[in-house]
C-alpha cells in the first residue's frame, strides 16, 4: 500500500528566487478516514478544497521553472491554512455541511492530525523557502494560491480575482498594479477575505520572516477547467516575473501584523 503523502513538492530552479504555494490544492484522505461521514459529492464542493488550484500552481511552477509545494490532503480533514491554536483548524461544519467525522473529536486525534498531516506540510514548506533563500543568500518571493466561490450564500461575488495580505505591502501593491492593468477584470483588495489571520501559512512563514509575499485568490469559476487553467498561466505568469524581477524586493523586512504583536 502506498503511504499518504501530506505534502508534494513541485521541483523547479531555487536560482529564480520564487516559491508558489497552494494551501488547499487536493481533496485527497487517508482510506482509513472513508469519506469522514459526508457524500462523495461534498469533496467535489470548495468545502473540500480550492478548486482549480492544483492544476493552476502545477502549470505555474512548470511555466516559470520555480519550486511549488502543493497540500496534499482536504482541508475538511484539517486546514493548513490555519495556526495550530485555532479553533477552526478542523471544521465540524463547513458551510452548511455538518463533519461527522470531526464531531466529536478527541484531543488525541485532534493532536494526531496536526502531527501527521498539518506539521508534515508546514515543514515543506518551510524547507522549499529556506532552500530558495540559501541558495540566491537573498529573501525569496513567496505567491500563496486559492480560489473562492462565485457566490456566497446567494450574494454574487463580482471580483475575478482578490489579493490577500496583512501589513507587507511591497508584492501587494505591484501584484494589484499589474492585475488592474487589465480592464476587463475586476480585482479586490482584502475582498472577499481579510488576508490578516494570525497562524496562517503567510503569517507563519512570510510576516514572521520578513519575507515578501501576497496571496492571491481566484474566482473557482474562472479556473474550473483546463481552458480557463492555461487562461490565468498566461496572464499570472509575466505578472510573477515582473514583480520578482525587483532585487528591492528580495530582502528580509519584518512587519508588525495587523492582527496583534508577534508572540
Amino acid at each position: 500500500m502506498t503511504a499518504f503523502k501530506s505534502f508534494e513538492i513541485l521541483a523547479g530552479n531555487h536560482d529564480r528566487g520564487m516559491v508558489l504555494l497552494g494551501d488547499h490544492a487536493m481533496n485527497r484522505l487517508p482510506q482509513h478516514y472513508g469519506r469522514l461521514g459526508l457524500p462523495e459529492s461534498a469533496f467535489a464542493r470548495h468545502i473540500a478544497y480550492d478548486i482549480g488550484i492544483e492544476a493552476l500552481v502545477r502549470a505555474l511552477s512548470a511555466r516559470l521553472g520555480v519550486p511549488a509545494v502543493l497540500g496534499g490532503f482536504s482541508r475538511l480533514l484539517i486546514d493548513p491554512n490555519r495556526g495550530e491554536d485555532d479553533p477552526t483548524l478542523i471544521m465540524k461544519i463547513s458551510d452548511g455541511a455538518i463533519v461527522p467525522g470531526n464531531h466529536p473529536i478527541s484531543a488525541e486525534e485532534w493532536n494526531g492530525r496536526i502531527e501527521a498531516f498539518h506539521r508534515p506540510y508546514h515543514n515543506a514548506v518551510s524547507r522549499t523557502i529556506d532552500e530558495v533563500a540559501n541558495r540566491t543568500g537573498k529573501a525569496p518571493l513567496v505567491f500563496s494560491l486559492h480560489s473562492y466561490t462565485p457566490a456566497w450564500k446567494g450574494v454574487p461575488r463580482p471580483w475575478h480575482a482578490a489579493v490577500l495580505w496583512d501589513s507587507d505591502r511591497r508584492a501587494v501593491t505591484p501584484l494589484l498594479d499589474l492585475l488592474r492593468g487589465d480592464s476587463d477584470l475586476i480585482v479586490g483588495d482584502n475582498e472577499p477575505y481579510d488576508g490578516a489571520l494570525k497562524g496562517d501559512t503567510m503569517y507563519r512563514h512570510c510576516m514572521l520572516t520578513g519575507i515578501p509575499h501576497a496571496l492571491l485568490e481566484v474566482r473557482q469559476d474562472l479556473i474550473g477547467d483546463d481552458i480557463g487553467v492555461a487562461a490565468w498561466t498566461g496572464r499570472l505568469a509575466p505578472i510573477f516575473e515582473t514583480i520578482n524581477a525587483d532585487p528591492a524586493l528580495h530582502v528580509y523586512n519584518v512587519h508588525v501584523s495587523r492582527t496583534g504583536p508577534y508572540e
